[in-house]
């Protein structure tokens, strides 16, 4: 049995899509109701981080999970693999973040996934690290000034980010939890090419037939916005993660979506063209 937690999720969802027919599958969400496009032979069920009988649940009769957790404030991790080990689960393949790996970075969200990646290394299971750039679905986030205004507006935007497409970063976990040989390995994932928002806005706009305008925000303009979806210690943490772009921090990339799947990594623009409804008026 895989249970796949976070399952209406970016990453989640697409991993349901892309596990081989046949398997014994069960999808892990607040809502299982919203589990959507899994297939009829995956078993939705109810589980919070914070409830050890759902994830006790969750969690029997399996044998790999597939681990994401977004709670900053720490513990959901923790819970998780303690549950997971009276479980008598053997291998959690976890959806790390790739800034881990950049010395620089001091982050309040990079220091908690470091520590998170310390906890599962040691919690005695089986384990596999996926470590992603920035998702290029991030640009949704423009989607209501694109199609209102025409505009792009975003901190930096000069400055590269090898983004990756969450659809590779799910074909890649589903390798991972169906195939032997990733025990104890830590994998980087990344587009195939670093892009800017400037850049990221003029693909837009040649893909939607329109002239995009970009606008530079400043810092405070950053702020604010960032401020109106995220608590304030999680604002801070992405403008100190947007400084390290500027810095060229995220311009690497690395071949491994193709080393794991076998085909090239998708470009933004091969994510954006597949995502046009969402930019275009009405959407």
């Amino acid at each position: 049995m895989i249970l796949v937690t976070g399952a209406t999720g970016t990453v989640g969802r697409e991993v349901l899509r892309r596990l081989p027919p046949g398997l014994r599958v069960r999808a892990m969400a607040r809502e299982p109701a919203r589990v959507a496009g899994a297939g009829a032979a995956v078993q939705a069920v109810a589980g919070d981080y914070r409830d050890s009988r759902s994830l006790a649940g969750a969690l029997e009769g399996v044998r790999t999970a597939f681990l994401v957790t977004t709670d900053v404030g720490g513990g959901d991790d923790g819970r998780f693999l303690r549950a997971a080990q009276t479980a008598g689960v053997q291998r959690v393949v976890k959806l790390s973040a790739a800034a881990v790996l950049d010395g620089q970075a001091d982050d309040l969200i990079t220091r908690r996934q470091r520590a998170n990646e310390d906890l599962l290394r040691a919690c005695g299971l089986q384990w596999t690290l996926l470590r992603p750039r920035a998702f290029a679905s991030n640009a949704l986030l423009w989607a209501p000034s694109v199609r209102r205004e025409r505009v792009v507006r975003a901190l930096y935007g000069t400055s590269g980010n090898a983004c990756v497409d969450p659809r590779d970063v799910a074909e890649a976990a589903a390798r991972v939890l169906t195939e032997e040989g990733h025990a104890g390995c830590a994998y980087t994932l990344t587009g195939p090419e670093a892009v800017t928002a400037a850049g990221q806005a003029g693909q837009l706009g040649r893909l939607l037939g329109v002239a995009l305008r970009f606008e530079e925000l400043t810092v405070d303009e950053a702020r604010a916005a960032l401020a109106a979806r995220y608590p304030a210690p999680v604002v801070e943490a992405l403008l100190e993660s947007a400084e390290r772009q500027r810095a060229g921090a995220k311009a690497g990339v690395q071949d491994t979506v193709a080393e794991l799947t076998g085909r090239p990594a998708n470009t933004f623009g091969a994510w954006a063209g597949d995502h046009l409804a969402a930019f275009a008026p009405g959407g």
